[in-house]
């Protein structure tokens, strides 16, 4: 009886743009209400640092602010592709790029925004020996952009972040804020967010995932037990954990999304049945004494499937299961008559638990087992076979050893101590994907490629196309190592031969099936700008630099990495294919069938325009330097007009 209360509805979209504002506070009655921190939103809106901290409910910490400002600060980077360091670079749908994971977030915001299906990320733990990021954007937006354009060495942003130190905690979360904030805007309305932890920064880590992605879509705190160490004063310890976002929980509750995992032992039970029943000859009364001696042995499965112990005569395992409703409702108030003696047989006070019309059905399945006359209630048959996943479990029982010694095998030596078990990720990344088998999975704290590596192995385990994009700082190794020794100069290194090793052991293994199987990826380097830097006025310009300050790109930068520019810049996705070819004597490059077609030679004539706007590009793109004139440029722009006027044109 009251109009709609706009102040609430104009929260609520300030919510969906920026939830990292809404906070709680209480109405005049005192009750708890939702409310906007106006100090982080005009940090939201501003290129500088906000002052104004007020009592608020949140997680704060020193430089929280510089952290929010860190992330909406642009930067003058760019992505370069490495030919020699990739695999299947032509065909490959995969990325691994090296270098700082915010400025990658940063270049990643206009090609695979919302496009994300699930982050899973294993960051570094705060233990007081790691090294954390360091993020010192206490500045202004212009001097950021100025200063972060000519750092070429990423390898200077990684500084020990020890115990001793009075910021032990800022440090890292302010760390984890920015690019926590910049993750999330690349999910897709039902994607999922994964961040492994440990108890340090468990706590902080979730109240800070509740603001960044908001409280209400919070799906699970998963325990993962490794090994413990039995000497421990208290507890064995070993736990790590895996906080389990949605970036719209809705969308996944109207979409009826279920995370599921196959039941532990299920496939022992089917095989243990087939046997009984072949022992029994086909006698179900026979099969199922057999079934149930087994069962006595006390194999290792899930408990859950203990209850399934009968064989039918047509050979299939089932149990027998209630039909009560769990609530009394009107419509499952009615009589099932007995087959046999047609009277009402017994029911229970809150009724049957299908509906009238459900319940025929599976009277006409036999799918009901009534007793010997109306006086005993009936039950349900239920098989096994239709129970072979269950409700994913918030718990996880996998020691850490196994899966190093498998990257050890692998790699030929052990250079990591505590990788990450493939089988359990592709797990979680099979709950989170099952709907969407070409989902892009992102990891942007790669390590040793883990994710990857379970991502390949689940495509070849159910025929997927998910793609992945690592992120990886090129962090030096210590010169001791043994990976050092070995010739591998950084972790991304290290982390690009277990994918190209993993790839080629995965297409093996799948045999004839692992034909199309994508295993290849796209290297490329977090780096400056492609354009050379022109600070010089015109004032103060002579006649012999003249010369010097016309050319736009730096001399070390090829056409790939200018068309690399390009794509980020138009946000179209990396991985589309790249065809090489000439025009009219002039290296050209077309993008996923001349959706894009580039050309960046010195000298663009007429000839070259002409021939590439008569295939009709959705967008084409030159170098500005590579025309004569600014008549020859307006030339070209009237040569599109007049043959291909839905090409978007532009000039570099």
């Amino acid at each position: 009886m009251h109009s709609s209360d706009l102040t609430q509805r104009n929260i609520d979209a300030i919510a969906e743009l920026f939830p990292t504002v809404v906070t709680e506070t209480v109405d005049t009655e005192g009750n708890p209400v939702r409310a906007v921190d106006f100090d982080a939103l005009r940090q939201e809106l501003s290129d500088h640092l906000v002052e104004g901290p007020q009592e608020r409910y949140q997680l704060d910490w020193p430089g929280k602010r510089a952290a929010a400002f860190a992330a909406n600060a642009p930067i003058a980077k760019t992505l370069r592709p490495v030919r020699e360091e990739s695999v299947d670079f032509d065909t490959t749908k995969n990325l691994f790029i090296e270098g700082d994971n915010l400025d990658a977030l940063k270049l990643l915001q206009e090609s695979y925004l919302g496009k994300v299906k699930l982050i899973y990320i294993d960051p570094p733990y705060n233990t007081g020996n790691d090294f954390v990021y360091e993020d010192d954007f206490a500045e202004s937006s212009a001097d950021y952009l100025a200063r972060s354009a000519q750092r070429s060495n990423t390898g200077d942003r990684l500084v020990a972040n020890m115990e001793a130190n009075g910021r032990f905690h800022s440090d890292w979360l302010s760390m984890m804020y920015s690019r926590l904030k910049l993750a999330r805007s690349l999910l897709t309305d039902d994607g999922v967010m994964i961040v492994a932890i440990d108890d340090h920064e468990h706590a902080n880590l979730r109240s800070m995932l509740d603001q960044v992605i908001g409280p209400d879509n919070f799906l699970a705190s998963v325990v993962w037990q490794g090994s413990g160490k039995n000497d421990a004063r208290f507890t064995s310890g070993g736990i790590d954990y895996m906080l389990i976002y949605a970036r719209t929980k809705s969308k996944l509750i109207e979409a009826d999304v279920r995370f599921k995992a196959p039941k532990r032992g299920y496939e022992d039970v089917m095989a243990a049945a087939q046997r009984c029943w072949a022992e029994s000859g086909g006698d179900s009364v026979r099969a199922t004494e057999l079934l149930r001696a087994w069962w006595r042995s006390k194999p290792d499965v899930e408990p859950g499937l203990a209850a399934y112990s009968d064989i039918d005569a047509d050979g299939k395992v089932f149990t027998r299961d209630n039909l009560r409703s769990p609530n009394p409702r009107e419509n499952l108030m009615y009589d099932v008559p007995h087959p046999r003696t047609g009277q009402p047989v017994k029911r229970h006070p809150n009724g049957w638990v299908y509906a009238k019309a459900r319940m025929q059905a599976l009277i006409g399945e036999g799918r009901i087992l009534f007793g010997d006359d109306h006086t005993t209630t009936p039950r349900l048959k239920r098989f096994l076979s239709d129970m072979s996943t269950q409700a994913i479990r918030p718990l996880v029982l996998q020691e850490r050893a196994p899966a190093s010694d498998a990257l050890a095998r692998l790699l030929g030596a052990k250079y990591f101590d505590y990788p990450k078990d493939t089988g359990v990720l592709a797990t979680w990344i099979n709950a989170a994907t099952s709907d969407d088998k070409k989902a892009i999975v992102l990891d942007f704290f790669a390590g040793s490629g883990s994710t990857a590596h379970a991502v390949m192995n689940l495509n070849a385990a159910d025929q997927g196309n998910r793609r992945f994009i690592l992120v990886q700082l090129g962090e030096e190794l210590d010169p001791g190592s043994l990976a050092r020794k070995r010739g591998y100069a950084t972790l991304a290194d290290v982390a690009r031969e277990r994918l190209r090793r993993a790839g080629a052991q995965v297409k093996e293994q799948a045999g004839l099936l692992g034909f199309d199987l994508d295993v290849g990826f796209r290297s490329l380097h977090v780096a400056t700008t492609n354009m050379a830097d022109t600070f010089t006025t015109a004032d103060d310009l002579v006649q012999f630099a003249l010369a010097e300050a016309v050319a736009s790109v730096k001399p070390d930068r090829t056409d790939e990495d200018l068309l690399f520019q390009v794509l980020l810049d138009w946000g179209l996705d990396l991985a589309e294919p790249v065809a090489v070819e000439e025009i009219g004597a002039r290296r050209v490059l077309s993008v996923a069938d001349d959706a894009l077609i580039a050309c960046f030679a010195d000298e663009v004539t007429d000839a070259v325009v002409k021939e590439i706007a008569s295939r009709h590009p959705l967008r084409a793109v030159f170098l500005d330097a590579g025309f004569a004139s600014d008549a020859a440029r307006i030339n070209t722009e009237q040569i599109f007009r007049e043959v291909s006027p839905g090409t978007e044109v532009r000039a570099i």
